[in-house]
């Protein structure tokens, strides 16, 4: 799945959220609606400020607050109202929401180890990561069909989210999604429009992306 026409030269900036107290705790999120940490808000302030230079067209964000707070750095700047998406939430994690890494490994270590394997599993009898991608890949496209030619959106969503949407809007098949690598804190990957679809020119980036010149671009 792709479902972009060729030729229209957009592009999609996947823009993870700031720093939170769980993330230092390793502990597992998901849908538990936790606030940016103060690190977190000056990532995300110093972030909106190098994406802003792409002069984005629109910004779409998920409904948690650690994505508002993130994607207020950047409306604040360019004046953009940022439209809030439930849909874009993280991976619902169902008995391992609220658990740090080490006790999910204690509690749940076969359906972990399984998982990491990349077997379909439900991680704490939540979500499937096919189901994230499901929510949340047409969110973006329908976002990304309103764009003018060339223009650019801005996604703020979560590590999960973002790298099942990334692998959907690349036509990978699930169990290579694992293979793409997460996305730091307010760090971002970006997509843009080929003739044959979506293809990624950068991951996990946190400084502008520069234009690819050579053979290959």
């Amino acid at each position: 799945m792709n479902g972009t026409p060729a030729g229209r030269g957009r592009r999609l900036v996947l823009w993870r959220h700031g720093q939170t107290a769980w993330n230092l705790e390793r502990r597992f999120q998901g849908t538990t609606d936790i606030p940016l940490t103060e690190v977190g808000v000056r990532q995300a302030r110093r972030a909106a400020r190098l994406l802003a230079a792409l002069r984005p067209d629109a910004v779409i964000a998920s409904d948690l607050q650690r994505a508002r707070a993130t994607a207020a750095e950047l409306t604040e700047i360019t004046g953009l109202a940022a439209t809030h998406d439930a849909a874009l939430r993280e991976t619902y994690a169902g008995d391992w929401q609220g658990l740090t890494h080490e006790e999910i490994l204690e509690r749940y270590g076969e359906q972990y180890t399984a998982w990491k394997r990349g077997e379909t599993v439900r991680r704490g009898g939540g979500e499937l990561e096919t189901e994230v991608a499901d929510r949340a890949a047409p969110a973006v496209l329908a976002a990304a069909d309103k764009l003018p030619d060339g223009g650019t959106l801005v996604v703020v969503s979560h590590g999960g989210t973002l790298r099942t949407t990334i692998g959907r809007l690349l036509g990978l098949p699930s169990h290579h999604w694992e293979g793409l690598g997460g996305l730091s804190n307010c760090c971002w990957s970006v997509l843009g429009e080929g003739a044959r679809g979506w293809r990624l020119l950068e991951h996990n980036a946190g400084t502008l992306p520069e234009p690819v010149l050579g053979d290959d671009d």
